[in-house]
């Protein structure tokens, strides 16, 4: 076993620590972003009311960085793409990509149209994906509603607690990848004071 492991297993008030000297002496592999000064690795939760064309935009990204074409001027890494569009279905969506951009064929982007929920099923489908296809670089979920966990939504936590927990598992996939994770969220819409 790990020494350190060992350290926490015995007195639950050890916390491991570097120093700044130690932290600086290390080298971390560094991995460039997917579009340069725009979308790096990491995970991102893009959020707004509905109807304003966040799917929109989650196409044109997921087709630029499947193709390596730049966006607005700013240089993208192809990679492969994975598009969970879960609030629509194979025609829908077939309409919309033909609008946006005419019949070129992708093999480097996938799209699914159903998944799992977080914790009952859509990490292993992620995982299946992901292992499959190595050179993926970006993952979008389009929408979190359709895959939180459903406790999350009514907890005993409450539902902050519970996104924190979901967004926080998508986080993981996407560093132990080094992919990016963009997760489409609809704000609710506020009823004014006044």
């Amino acid at each position: 076993m790990n020494e350190k492991y060992d350290l926490c297993d015995i007195d639950e008030s050890y916390l491991h620590t570097v120093s700044m000297t130690e932290l600086f002496d290390s080298a971390y592999q560094s991995k460039p972003p997917i579009i340069d000064g725009l979308l790096y690795r990491g995970t991102y939760l893009f959020a707004g009311s509905p109807k304003i064309g966040k799917s929109f935009l989650m196409a044109q990204l997921a087709y630029h960085v499947s193709t390596g074409t730049n966006l607005w001027g700013f240089d993208v890494r192809q990679g492969k793409v994975l598009y969970l569009a879960l609030e629509d279905n194979y025609p829908r969506l077939q309409k919309r990509l033909y609008r946006m951009f005419g019949t070129a064929e992708n093999e480097n982007l996938f799209f699914s149209v159903s998944a799992h929920q977080l914790g009952n099923g859509l990490d292993e489908q992620l995982d299946g994906f992901l292992q499959k296809h190595p050179d993926t670089s970006l993952v979008i979920i389009d929408t979190f509603q359709k895959v939180r966990e459903s406790k999350s939504i009514s907890g005993k936590n409450g539902m902050y607690a519970g996104d924190y927990d979901d967004i926080s598992a998508l986080k993981g996939i996407s560093d132990q990848y080094g992919i990016a994770v963009v997760v489409v969220h609809h704000v609710r819409k506020l009823r004014d004071a006044n």
